[in-house]
């Protein structure tokens, strides 16, 4: 099981590593951790979980925030219409709007222990493939909260920060064109 000492802080060199493909059919091990961080997102959100064993909560963790290189995130989160709780080896963005959009109260993220205001623009709508732990392919298209959770978990596996979107002479200057998404 994943706990918050296994999450990999803001500094540590592998947050800034391109992540290595998973090679498939996936190896019993790499399936054992693409579950594991699963279920660690899924446990984050249920409150008796989350206190006894002092896990943050998160929607969505990526292999490399546990020092792991690979192409693997587990994404865990509710909209207004549905469930998405995913688990992807090799996941991609394979389109993308023009359209921005970005959370109205910012990013947050469980490598990043202090907050770092400002607005984070991201694509409205994406399009990801990746391979299940069943080596399906998933197709899935997205917008607002899990399109930008998504895009957040992908960025890890390309050693992107969140904030290294953030407009550093404005954090909060208004994203021309862009839905701002309330959370």
């Amino acid at each position: 099981m994943i706990t918050m000492e296994d999450i990999i802080r803001d500094g540590h060199p592998t947050l800034r590593k391109i992540a290595a493909e998973v090679p498939l059919p996936a190896s019993d091990e790499d399936k054992r951790i693409l579950q594991e961080l699963l279920e660690y997102v899924k446990n984050s959100q249920n409150p008796e979980i989350a206190e006894k064993y002092k896990l943050r909560p998160g929607i969505g963790l990526a292999a490399p925030q546990i020092n792991v290189s690979k192409r693997m995130i587990a994404v865990h989160i509710q909209d207004e219409k549905a469930a998405y709780s995913y688990a992807l080896f090799n996941p991609k963005i394979v389109s993308h709007s023009v359209e921005k959009s970005y959370l109205q109260s910012g990013e947050g993220c469980l490598s990043v222990d202090e907050a770092i205001p400002g607005f984070v623009p991201r694509h409205a709508r994406v399009t990801i493939k990746g391979i299940n732990e069943n080596g399906e392919e998933v197709k899935l298209r997205l917008k607002g909260l899990p399109a930008i959770c998504f895009q957040h978990e992908i960025d890890h596996l390309n050693g992107i920060m969140f904030y290294d979107y953030i407009n550093k002479e404005d954090p909060f200057k208004p994203i021309e064109g862009a839905i701002v998404i309330e959370r």
